[in-house]
Formats: C-alpha cells, sequence, structure tokens
C-alpha cells in the first residue's frame, strides 16, 4: 500500500510513501526497545541530548519543518512557525526541571528507607493527529524520552512527510516512526509498553480497547466542544478579539478550539455584532502566504464533512458565512440558536448559544459529552462562582483554553483520561516504585 500525501489549497501531491509492513513494524519496536535499555541509565545524558542536539535541530530546520508541515495539512505557514518555536519552549522547560520531576520522592516510615522511584516503561507508541503536526507528537514523546523510554511514532497518514522530518530531525535510534493505517496502527500496540493516542473519541475507545486487552497503560487525549461563556459584565470588544483566536486559529481545526460561544442575553446582540466584525477581518487564502490568518481545511474529506454540519446546523439555527468557500476553505461561520448540538466541529463554525442566569450557562456548557476545556469571560467572582459547575479537565478565566508545559493537560467525559505536560504528565509513562529498606527483619 502505498501512503499519499496532498495540498489542501491546490490539491498538488507533495509525496508519495510506502507503509510499512508487519514484520517491519515489529522489528522497528524490537530495535527502539534494544536501544532503551542503554537510554534509560543516565538522566545527564537524556537531559544532554535534548538540549545539545535535538534543540539546535529544531531551530535550524525551522523553515523546512514549517513548510511541509503548511503544505500538507493547511495550516497557515506563521502558525506552523508559532508551534515549532512553542515546542522548543517545551522541551527547555523539561530539559531545566525533568530532573527534579523524576528524582526520588522520599517518603518518611517506620523503614530505614523509604521513597518512590519513577522508572521508565520501556517504548511507548505514539498515534498521533495531523491538527498539530509536531506539537501533538512532541508534548506526548519529550516527557516521554527524558524519563527514559524509547518512542515509536505512528502519525496520521496525510502529514507522514512531516513525520520522517522529524525522525530525521530527531536522529537518534529512540525515536522512530512507522508508516501504517489505522488497523495496522491498533495491531502494533502488542509491541509497546505504553500507548498514547490523539484523536477522535471513536478512535479513542478502539485504542483503548486494544490497550486494555494487551494490558499496555493508555492515556487518550479525544476530542473536545468546549463552552466559551460570555458573562454580561465582559469587556466586548476584547473579548470578541480573543473569541475569534479561539475559533479560527489553526482552521478551526483544533480539540481545544473554542467551538460553544455561550453569551449572557444581556449582551447577546452587541457580543454577535463584535464578533461579526471580527470574522470580517479575517485574512482567508494560501496557508503559505504570511498574511493568511485562515487556510484551507486540512482535505476534502474534512471540508466536505464541516460542510454537512452546517448544512444540518440549518434546520435548528441561523447561518452566517464571513467570507467565500471555495475549495477546501469554509469561511469564517456564526450559527445562531436555542436548540442543543452536540457534535464537535473541527472547522471554523462558532454556535452562539444565549443564557439567563450562571446556572443555565453551567447547564449548557455541561450538555455535551466532551469535557476536555472551558473558557470563561468576565469578573473573577462571577467565574469563580462557575467553576466548580463545569465538567471540564481545564478552565481558563479571561484567556482561551491553551496547552502550556508548565501545566497538565487533559480531560474528562468522552474527551479522554490520563495528563500529558507538566509533573503530572512526565509521571504518566513511569513505573512508580515503592521502595523500602530496612536494616534488620
Amino acid at each position: 500500500m502505498e501512503i499519499e500525501t496532498i495540498n489542501p489549497y491546490d490539491m498538488r501531491v507533495i509525496g508519495r510513501f510506502r507503509e510499512h509492513n508487519e514484520d517491519e513494524i515489529k522489528q522497528i519496536f524490537q530495535e527502539v526497545g534494544k536501544s532503551q535499555v542503554e537510554w534509560s541509565r543516565s538522566i545527564d545524558e537524556r537531559i544532554s541530548f535534548l538540549k545539545e542536539s535535538l534543540i539546535p535541530a529544531l531551530i535550524r530546520e525551522r523553515e523546512s519543518l514549517a513548510g511541509l508541515m503548511s503544505s500538507e495539512m493547511g495550516k497557515p505557514i506563521t502558525q506552523s512557525r508559532a508551534e515549532i518555536d512553542k515546542c522548543v519552549s517545551m522541551t527547555r522547560y523539561f530539559v531545566d526541571n525533568g530532573k527534579r520531576f523524576l528524582s526520588d520522592d522520599v517518603i518518611e516510615t517506620e523503614a530505614d528507607k523509604s521513597y518512590v522511584k519513577f522508572e521508565p516503561l520501556g517504548t511507548i507508541f505514539l498515534v498521533m493527529p495531523w491538527n498539530f503536526p509536531l506539537w501533538q507528537a512532541m508534548r506526548a514523546a519529550i516527557p516521554a524520552l527524558l524519563s527514559g523510554n524509547g518512542i515509536v511514532l505512528k502519525h496520521a497518514s496525510i502529514v507522514t512527510g512531516t513525520a520522517q522530518k522529524m525522525e530525521a530531525i530527531f536522529d537518534t535510534p529512540l525515536f522512530r516512526i512507522i508508516r501504517a493505517g489505522g488497523s495496522r496502527a491498533l495491531s502494533a500496540i502488542k509491541y509497546c509498553d505504553g500507548v498514547s493516542f490523539t484523536g477522535s473519541t471513536n478512535a479513542g475507545a478502539q485504542i483503548a480497547a486494544e490497550a486494555g486487552k494487551n494490558i499496555k497503560k493508555s492515556v487518550l487525549e479525544l476530542g473536545g466542544s468546549d463552552p466559551f461563556i460570555v458573562l454580561d459584565d465582559c469587556n466586548i470588544e476584547k473579548t470578541a478579539k480573543e473569541a475569534t483566536k479561539g475559533r479560527l486559529q489553526n482552521n478551526g481545526q483544533s480539540c481545544i478550539a473554542s467551538k460553544r460561544f455561550i453569551v449572557s442575553s444581556k449582551i447577546s446582540e452587541q457580543f454577535f455584532d463584535a464578533l461579526k466584525s471580527e470574522f470580517e477581518r479575517v485574512n482567508i487564502g494560501n496557508q503559505m502566504e504570511d498574511k493568511t490568518y485562515l487556510g484551507p481545511l486540512s482535505s476534502s474529506s474534512q471540508a466536505e464533512t464541516v460542510r454537512t454540519q452546517i448544512s444540518q446546523l440549518k434546520s435548528i439555527g441561523e447561518i452566517h458565512h464571513y467570507g467565500e468557500e471555495r475549495g477546501n476553505i469554509i469561511p469564517p461561520t456564526i450559527v445562531t440558536t436555542d436548540s442543543e448540538y452536540n457534535e464537535e466541529i473541527f472547522g471554523p463554525v462558532a454556535i452562539l448559544k444565549s443564557f439567563n442566569t450562571l446556572d443555565d450557562a453551567a447547564r449548557i456548557a455541561n450538555e455535551t459529552q466532551f469535557g476536555l476545556g472551558a473558557s470563561i469571560w468576565g469578573s473573577e467572582a462571577s467565574a469563580e462562582h462557575l467553576i466548580p459547575k463545569i465538567k471540564s479537565g481545564m478552565v481558563f478565566v479571561n484567556k482561551i483554553v491553551a496547552s502550556d508545559a508548565r501545566l497538565p493537560f487533559g480531560g474528562v467525559k468522552k474527551s479522554g483520561y490520563g495528563r500529558e505536560l507538566s509533573k503530572y504528565g512526565i509521571l504518566e509513562f513511569t513505573n512508580i516504585r515503592t521502595v523500602w529498606i530496612q536494616n534488620e527483619p
């Protein structure tokens, strides 16, 4: 079988790649496993590799990598550069703090000595999506590598060129990729010691089932339909600007994008007008041009999925487009409705609903199967009242939801389980080992 990558703006074929067969996949896991044994012995050497080899390589290859990412999945080129910069910053954070996060935790007991050690599991299998082709993989790989594990990455097929570029940048037997379809990726779980998956809820359920069958540790970061709750005491103009970023960045293709805008009925008309003005200013076009803020969706199939969802929404709300639809470009769109709509829309479509009381806002925020992130816009006092009522893994006040290396990232409900990033994420793929020592029996 052959994988083909295509520029979603002009539909030009970028590359063709042969898929690995089962024997090749097994061999890759075995080779990483052998290298991991030596890799696990010295955290100082692991830190040195990340600091002296990987970070300089990422900086050196910034432009070529950004161009490849954007051409394969449609991300505006300026956002690809920012994604690479964020990966460099994240790696530096773990270089500076990883040793402290992984140090033995001494626990006072009746023993002469008792402590907890954090040891690597072995080889971690990353099954990653196309929407943030570098960041999604790196935020799982760097903590796992630093804690002494090896990595095998199965990336989304439409960013196969980016995956191969990553393998070349890492330039180590501890980081390898496999090229395979979904069913072969599932069968590869039996070769790993843990699996980290980012993607759809349906695919995550299959990954979790296969990991469970093989008794493998798993971390799942799945879909989201994040509420963006606008209180009547917010700064409407500034909030509308942030709402535009929250909904349209990465062409609206982000699990933590602001997707459902829940607005106080007291200011709903003013907020709509402000958001409309911001959407109308967005520069739409070729993702390879610096001036572009909104480019094409990642593929023809993805664009068709969003068009179908917009068509469904016509029966329950009013559709407002701000720009021209052409090819795989879906213009910024606002849907005003009073009805419940629980599908995740992976594109530049904002659903607006109004509320009367804070309890109403919390109820609407929770009327979804997802629980990834949430943001609240308004006074601190009102926000603090709402936070305990919202079911999500993360909540941000007067800031759009974002991943930050210093803070744990993950969700509840059908948004997944486990955490990435921070001191909590680095421990996900470790053996948390108890050690008890006493001098006499």
